[in-house]
């Protein structure tokens, strides 16, 4: 069968609007949620309490990956092909249905964890005796958040579904300015508890501005129905959802080797990997979020010369952005992390830790930035069982590397094997994505 080719400059201009828009937001949002983290150091400094409220805001952050995350990166191709094939009602059905069944499973499972946080709270984290039960309560306080920030990441997802994408990538900003002004108005009365409270409302108004967002785009949300598209989307969720378990087995052991260490480790990665977060939120979140639709639409038509110059254009984009970002990290490390975090509670022997766990992070920058274009394009081929399998195999790296690094290195062990497991990611993905579209465009050349 012949492809239908898709206009590639009418295409690549959209992309690129797209990822300027998300990306100044995503910048925006960045700026304010690092000037949060450096408001945070100032105060609380680097020790137990702030350790337990890093470990308590962990897993409920890391649930809104696994489920809303999953659910988007699964459902947004889906909605494109159905709604090429099928028409909008279909869309609609298929979208209201996945929604509402990932909020349910979700539900159960926050539910679940706050019974069993008693239990698995002194098994997972190393905490001081005292502290230990102020985490608990923390992390039961956080819990809703997970379900909040679902909501918002969902609605977010159905708005980029339509190619809508500045609104919702700037409307996570409420949470981290929520945050500092609960900070500002009452560090002294409500001490760590400002943290809860300011996350619990940004979230929350993050939620209803994206609900109101979606609503005005004429989108409505009603019952769980199952139809054969919502069984497809189901197999391709179970496998991203399986995946994303693994990749963030890797960042939940990275916390949980940390406490191991000396007391504020666990602060120490946090705020070392802030920087690195940020650059490759901006980078790889704007371009691989930009592309997602637009490779859908190649894929549906069978254009394979329009899948290879996205992947050439935007992977060598990604590269000549993120190398001299990285090398900027890696070698002023020492300064960066002087000028923005030695302030108040935060000493002079802080910053030379964070600093070189900062440089340890930065050096995974290029091949964090440069894969996602290749995994949003395995993706929208639907072949996540290919992420589920690189996922596996760098969960066991990551382990392996903390155990033999963190002896040798302390807490900058563990940033260098994050870097490392991310290096193996990006070849992994860039394997399977060329591979995948030599295999494609074969095939259509000999039918």
């Amino acid at each position: 069968m012949s492809g239908v080719a898709i206009s590639h400059p009418s295409a690549h201009a959209r992309i690129l609007r797209a990822a300027s828009w998300i990306t100044l937001a995503t910048l925006l949002v960045k700026l304010v949620a690092t000037g949060k983290e450096l408001l945070v150091a100032a105060v609380f400094g680097r020790g137990a309490l702030i350790d337990a409220f890093m470990l308590a805001v962990l897993i409920p952050g890391l649930l809104v990956n696994l489920f809303a995350e999953s659910m988007n990166q699964a459902l947004v191709p889906a909605l494109v092909h159905l709604r090429a094939a099928q028409g909008e009602p279909a869309a609609q059905r298929l979208l209201s249905s996945a929604l509402a069944f990932s909020f349910l499973l979700l539900a159960v499972l926050t539910a679940l964890l706050a019974i069993a946080a008693p239990a698995f709270f002194p098994v997972l984290f190393h905490l001081p005796p005292a502290t230990l039960p102020l985490a608990i309560r923390l992390f039961r306080s956080l819990l809703p958040f997970a379900l909040l920030s679902a909501i918002a990441s969902n609605g977010a997802a159905i708005l980029n579904a339509s190619e809508r994408f500045l609104a919702p990538a700037l409307a996570p900003i409420l949470t981290p300015l929520l945050t500092i002004a609960a900070l500002l108005l009452f560090p002294r009365a409500w001490g760590v508890w400002s943290l809860v409270s300011g996350n619990l409302l940004g979230a929350c108004l993050w939620a209803v501005v994206v609900l109101v967002l979606v609503f005005h785009s004429g989108q409505r949300f009603g019952p769980i129905v199952l139809t054969p598209e919502l069984r497809q989307l189901f197999t391709q969720y179970a496998t991203i959802l399986l995946s994303c378990i693994v990749a963030t087995g890797g960042l939940l052991a990275d916390q949980v080797m940390a406490s191991w260490l000396p007391v504020g480790s666990v602060a120490a990665l946090t705020w070392a990997s802030r920087f690195s977060a940020v650059l490759m939120a901006i980078l790889g979140g704007a371009i691989s979020t930009a592309i997602t639709p637009y490779f859908a639409q190649h894929i549906a038509a069978h254009d394979w010369s329009g899948c290879r110059s996205i992947l050439r254009r935007y992977t060598a984009l990604s590269a000549a952005i993120s190398l001299p970002l990285a090398a900027l990290l890696v070698f002023a490390s020492r300064p960066i992390i002087a000028l923005a975090f030695q302030h108040g509670a935060f000493r002079k022997q802080d910053t030379s830790l964070v600093a070189f766990v900062q440089s340890m992070f930065a050096l995974q920058i290029p091949f964090f930035v440069v894969s996602r274009v290749f995994y949003r394009f395995l993706l929208a081929m639907r072949r996540s069982s290919l992420v589920l399998a690189c996922g596996v195999l760098n969960l066991a790296l990551d382990i392996v590397l903390n155990l033999l690094l963190m002896r040798l290195m302390g807490v900058a062990g563990i940033a260098l094997a994050t870097s490392l497991w991310m290096i193996s990611t990006f070849f992994f993905l860039a394997y399977w994505a060329r591979r995948l579209l030599r295999q494609a465009a074969a095939s259509q050349a000999t039918a």
